[in-house]
């Protein structure tokens, strides 16, 4: 069975010596994904002029789900494929808010998901991180061909 790492060059460069995914067959592994953009800012955060900063869940969920789509797409599949996904929350307090953009992506037939809380992230401007499995073609099954 071969296997294969990659690197996405337009996605913040990952903090350490792993891929952002590693696809062995049809398993498709995304390393832990954050709301980290390739400027190493971040989606979800932001200082106003007397450096006080405010953290969106929201937004940084929304960020997260969209960047695993785009690492997904880089190997030919989508959110679809998805079989499980675990979802790491600096704050069980921001659950709400998480669950919320959750369901704008995925419903009961979506993967399945473990979330748990975390002392902290790699930079304290994150409030969540994602990793997720998948497996190419089974979200496949009972598409409309468009």
């Amino acid at each position: 069975m071969s296997a294969e790492s990659r690197v996405l060059a337009d996605k913040a460069t990952p903090r350490g010596a792993f891929p952002h995914l590693k696809r062995v067959g049809d398993h498709v592994y995304v390393s832990g994904t954050s709301s980290r953009r390739p400027d190493n800012t971040f989606d979800g955060a932001s200082a106003d002029e007397f450096g006080v900063t405010t953290l969106d869940i929201r937004a940084q969920t929304r960020a997260v789900i969209e960047t695993i789509s785009d690492v997904l797409e880089s190997v030919g599949s989508d959110r679809s494929d998805l079989v499980q996904l675990t979802v790491y929350l600096v704050n069980m307090n921001d659950f709400g808010g998480y669950n919320e953009v959750y369901t704008e992506y995925f419903d009961q037939s979506g993967p399945t998901r473990t979330t748990v809380a975390v002392h902290q992230l790699p930079h304290p401007h994150l409030l969540i991180e994602i990793q997720a499995v998948a497996v190419l073609g089974t979200g496949q099954e009972g598409k409309e061909n468009t």
